[in-house]
């Protein structure tokens, strides 16, 4: 090997000429060791000192090493004062990974606890590998860029979903980056446009309680590194990269669950294996004792208004974007970016701003879970015009009035309409909203009609971590029965929520899963059960054969109900057309909805003038059926009602197929209790078969 000054125009690894170019930002440091493994399991590594009146511009140390290439594993020891009650806690024993790290190698005797202990980790420490992002052939590689109006998105955990032996692939693909591929038919006959993965930057399997394992990922060690443990071989860069072309030859778009507000260092006591050991006053948010804050939950809180912090985050997300081909972004705790320096939030925060406009990242979806663990709670109001946010008010007001809550009627209408009361229209476009009301956090679907309580004894905590206030309803049966009519009553309402869901205006997204019914036992909160508790299962009863079937019907109906061809031949989905109708609210008589605090009960008429069409939709949680008057087909709009889908009759007959024959139904709607109901008028090419 040979060494020289190298540079600091990229931090991280690059392969340069007949080597590697070392660069890491250090402002405090008073020495930098490079330290070169010659395998993940190597514990005397070559020790390369940097010197500080050569290696050194202004804060940053870099060191160009010649003879080595891509696969090098690596690390540093850094230097510097141990002062906490200033900030500062460098740890010249601790192997610390690069921040800039594309690959980390995780040896088979890594130990979390060995970097918090005093001591060396060089034993069992993460190391950083070099990569060549340079000879990948995308082979015309293009984001499908499918609207919100048109989008339909799936959070999916990326092992979860193919990790049972019930998937049907072999051992080695389950659970991987391929093992999504072989499962990409399966999402394409379900319909959905987007998958929405949990957490694939690579994080700390261990950051877990003892004997269980860190399942969803929300713990990050890497903002660009693709977590190697989902890769089936040594190359987690490159399976990451053929599993995006893939589903983009599918149509389907990848957005990314993001997490840039804590890393997995945790607390003050926790393990320092980067940030920490690198300029810990810098990349967290300490309080006046300089001690570590803790607006994510998680034991510390990521500084995104540090100049330096930020601009590794805006780094990471064109990393993803132009070497990665991803297509959007959901930003766990996002609100924890509109907090400054000192930990308070700022309004029109220039975090937020600068993501949102940053030129390079335009063409990819900005998702904001808008809220934090220190209860700052921003749906509605998050800075930025991209932005698009998690509606956490969908969720609980669709629960509340679905499982028959008094006070609930007016809430849910607005939920159907996208929430104005929200994001006011003349700010903001209905997409604003993703609508969702089961995700990874909380209650399956399932789950959410089976128990009235959390049952997470599980997860080592006594019952004590995750939400107490769910909105479910078990429907007479804390959890699993055998009994029919609670069986019979709880699919009927599973189907009601997943209609509310895909026909409100805003942006669906549904949990995996749910379309076949699955459960996590009562858990939720399953962020530590690697277990088929929170595994996609491939061997479906009857009952979740009849929920697949209703979800894929739905979902094609809010895709693209009517054939366009004067124009580019797209179809126009149901929630553009919801979004420019005139809407009238209906109670079971006709233009008279009772607003009421006892109201179980409200049907809403939709009226395309441009389309010619108009929807009738009826949803009854009074716990007996309903008689509702339908209003006469609008003038304009030609025939009678039809109707399509009623969550209380039986499969087939729950939902039409797609393009087949439609019911007429004339003059009243007799709607049986805790059930809803679609109707159409003006079929003329409506449903092309």
């Amino acid at each position: 090997m040979r060494i020289s000054r190298g540079h600091c125009t990229r931090l991280g690894a690059h392969l340069e000429g007949d080597g590697v170019n070392f660069a890491i930002w250090a402002r405090l440091a008073s020495h930098v060791e490079l330290l070169l493994f010659a395998h993940e399991t190597d514990t005397n590594p070559a020790v390369i000192p940097l010197s500080p009146r050569l290696n050194r511009t202004a804060y940053y140390w870099h060191i160009h090493v010649s003879g080595i290439q891509a696969g090098q594993c690596y690390g540093f020891r850094i230097h510097g004062p141990w002062r906490p009650y200033n900030g500062t806690r460098f740890d010249r024993d601790k192997v610390l990974l690069d921040p800039y790290s594309r690959a980390i190698e995780l040896p088979p005797n890594y130990d979390r606890l060995a970097a918090a202990r005093p001591g060396s980790n060089l034993h069992c420490c993460a190391k950083s590998r070099v990569v060549d992002l340079g000879h990948y052939d995308w082979e015309g590689d293009e984001l499908p860029a499918h609207s919100l109006s048109r989008s339909v998105i799936y959070e999916l955990h990326l092992a979860g979903f193919t990790r049972d032996p019930s998937s049907g692939l072999p051992a080695k693909r389950r659970g991987t980056y391929l093992g999504l591929i072989d499962k990409i038919p399966y999402l394409q006959q379900l319909g959905i446009t987007a998958v929405e993965l949990l957490p694939i930057f690579q994080f700390d399997p261990q950051d877990a309680p003892v004997g269980l394992a860190n399942y969803w990922g929300y713990s990050p060690i890497s903002f660009f590194a693709p977590h190697a443990q989902y890769a089936a071989t040594s190359d987690p860069v490159t399976e990451f990269r053929d599993m995006v072309k893939a589903l983009h030859r599918a149509g389907i778009e990848v957005i990314l669950d993001v997490v840039y507000n804590h890393t997995a260092e945790g607390g003050d006591d926790g393990p320092t294996f980067c940030y920490r050991g690198i300029d810990n006053e810098a990349y967290y948010i300490l309080n006046e004792q300089m001690r570590h804050t803790n607006y994510s939950g998680c034991g510390n809180t990521f500084n995104g208004a540090h100049p330096v912090a930020l601009r590794m985050i805006m780094d990471s997300l064109r990393f993803w974007r132009q070497e990665m081909h991803v297509d959007g972004f959901r930003f766990d705790l996002a609100s924890i970016l509109s907090r400054d320096e000192s930990g308070m939030p700022v309004a029109n925060s220039p975090t937020l701003r600068t993501i949102d406009t940053d030129p390079q990242i335009t063409d990819t979806k900005l998702i904001a879970e808008a809220w934090d663990a220190g209860g700052l709670y921003q749906v509605g109001s998050i800075a930025g015009a991209r932005w698009r946010e998690w509606n956490g008010q969908f969720r609980d007001d669709v629960r509340r009035f679905v499982r028959g809550d008094d006070n609930s009627v007016r809430a849910f209408a607005e939920r159907l309409c996208g929430s104005p009361d929200i994001y006011h229209y003349h700010h903001a476009d209905p997409e604003k909203s993703i609508n969702f009301v089961t995700c990874h956090d909380g209650f399956t679907l399932w789950d959410w009609a089976s128990y009235n309580e959390k049952h997470n004894e599980a997860n080592g905590e006594h019952n004590r971590d995750g939400s107490n206030e769910n909105f479910s309803w078990n429907h007479g049966h804390e959890g699993e029965t055998h009994d029919t009519h609670i069986n019979f009553l709880r699919l009927r309402q599973a189907k009601n929520m997943m209609v509310a869901t895909l026909l409100s205006v805003g942006s669906p997204m549904i949990l995996m899963g749910d379309e076949v019914l699955h459960s996590q036992g009562g858990n939720n909160n399953a962020y530590c059960q690697d277990t088929p508790l929170s595994w996609m299962q491939w061997k479906w009863d009857n009952r979740a054969q009849n929920m697949l079937r209703f979800m894929r019907e739905l979902i094609l109906y809010r895709k693209q109900l009517l054939a366009r061809p004067e124009q580019d031949g797209m179809p126009h989905s149901l929630a553009e057309i919801l979004r420019h109708s005139e809407i009238c609210w209906h109670g079971v008589e006709c233009y008279q909805p009772d607003w009421g605090s006892h109201s179980h009960a409200i049907a809403m008429s939709a009226l395309s003038k441009e389309e010619k069409i108009a929807f009738y939709l009826v949803f009854n949680s009074f716990w007996e059926p309903l008689e509702f008057k339908l209003p006469a087909p609008p003038r304009g709009v030609g025939g009678e009602w039809h109707r399509i889908l009623d969550t209380a009759l039986p499969s087939p007959q729950d939902i039409v197929s797609f393009g087949s024959e439609l019911t007429m139904v004339k003059g009243h709607y007799r709607l049986a209790e805790r059930s809803c109901c679609l109707l159409v008028s003006g079929a003329a090419g409506f449903c092309p078969a």
